[in-house]
């Protein structure tokens, strides 16, 4: 593990947080901070200067072993147990045409009761809530409230959330259970809460072949169609059929190349690019064993390659129980609604977490995460900084198991 810099996060004047405790404020400073991954540009500093105003005793870790410096921090209020975290990222994906927006992605603006920005969605808006459902708690009077929070989430997670944890457990810091901002809800806020996650795995499948002329394939050997027998042994029969808590795992072929182009050359080699979403009837070694079962039983009489990619994940699953229960309950106080606990949709970051404590996603409506206009409702991040504010007083007064 590459060691972190440790930066004391400091005060200073023209605070972003002026305002206090309000979660639309908080969220514009986020938004106006252009942090396209990898570059945080600033939204760090927006949080740990929040948090340290309040008390936090706050840690800023750049990590690098990939050679670009990524910017996490880590800050925590209160020296004793049970600690509960609030965890998310402050990197957003690339904005596309800045032109098309409604409303420059980086300003922050609100039209029409709607808080327009890249991130206001995944995930600037959940940070913003909880951090103002946290200030407006203060200190704990027993046990610590914590914030876990990175900027390598969008990218390869390579020296994000993942060094944290590391670093956390090296100094023997304790996390009881965590709540992933991370936009949960289908349609409406208290849709849905995450309970686990599948697994992701990719992979590059090349067969090597010999170049020749079109014309004269006795001369050459074309890796196209043992590429594509292959793949036909990878996909033909599904990899199971679901789990008691998972959707059936999938494996997709995302991109196939070879050749130079030129209708009368026969390439030298072929690939394939694919990725599955496993659930909990693998772990990453025994789903690799599984494809590279797959491709010997094909009976190819080729050379062939299976390279996987460094980053892929195990799944996750948080049982049902106390923990949950006081998430869903809380939301349905605020909301009226009862989310349901789902498995489903994507990676994210409480991969990592998991193997500190119990973790639970649960943030705004995600129909425009990653879109142009990407957009919340003004309050929407006041509601779910009432759902944060009711989860912790629930949690400390009546801590789950």
């Amino acid at each position: 593990m590459s060691q972190p810099t440790l930066v004391k996060a400091q005060n200073g004047g023209g605070r972003p947080w002026a305002a206090g405790c309000d979660p639309l404020s908080l969220a514009q400073a986020l938004l106006r901070a252009p942090s396209v991954t990898p570059d945080a540009a600033g939204a760090m500093e927006v949080v740990a200067q929040a948090l340290e105003a309040a008390g936090y005793e706050v840690h800023l870790l750049t990590f690098d072993s990939a050679g670009i410096p990524i910017a996490n921090l880590y800050a925590r209020i209160g020296d004793t147990g049970p600690n509960l975290c609030f965890a998310g990222h402050v990197d957003v994906v690339p904005v596309g045409d800045a032109a098309s927006w409604r409303h420059p992605p980086f300003s922050g603006e609100v039209a029409d009761g709607l808080l327009y920005g890249r991130g206001a969605v995944d995930m600037k808006g959940g940070l913003a809530a909880a951090l103002a459902a946290a200030l407006r708690h203060g200190r704990p009077a027993q046990g610590s409230l914590s914030f876990l929070i990175t900027g390598d989430e969008e990218g390869p997670a390579l020296d994000g959330t993942v060094k944290v944890v590391e670093w956390l457990k090296a100094r023997g810091e304790r996390i009881d259970h965590c709540i992933l901002g991370e936009p949960t809800n289908p349609a409406a806020l208290g849709d849905m809460v995450k309970i686990g996650r599948r697994g992701s795995l990719s992979g590059i499948l090349t067969v090597q072949g010999k170049q020749g002329h079109a014309a004269y394939p006795h001369l050459a050997d074309n890796p196209v169609p043992k590429l594509v027998t292959l793949l036909a042994a990878l996909t033909a029969t599904p990899l199971d059929a679901g789990s008691a808590h998972f959707q059936p795992s999938n494996l997709e072929v995302v991109g196939l190349a070879a050749g130079t182009s030129a209708f009368n050359v026969i390439p030298a080699n072929a690939e394939a690019r694919f990725n599955v979403r496993f659930n909990d009837h693998y772990s990453l070694d025994s789903l690799k064993a599984e494809i590279r079962r797959r491709l010997e039983s094909a009976g190819v009489s080729a050379r062939f390659t299976v390279a996987f990619e460094k980053g892929g994940s195990e799944s996750f699953f948080t049982a049902p129980g106390p923990f949950v229960d006081l998430i869903r309950t809380a939301i349905e106080a605020v909301t009226g609604r009862l989310p349901e606990p789902s498995t489903t949709g994507g990676t994210s970051d409480a991969r990592f977490i998991k193997d500190l404590c119990p973790v639970v996603e649960f943030g705004l409506v995600g129909q425009t995460m990653h879109q142009v206009d990407e957009a919340t409702p003004v309050a929407e991040l006041e509601a779910l900084a009432e759902i944060y504010g009711a989860i912790i007083h629930r949690y400390f007064t009546d801590r789950p198991a």
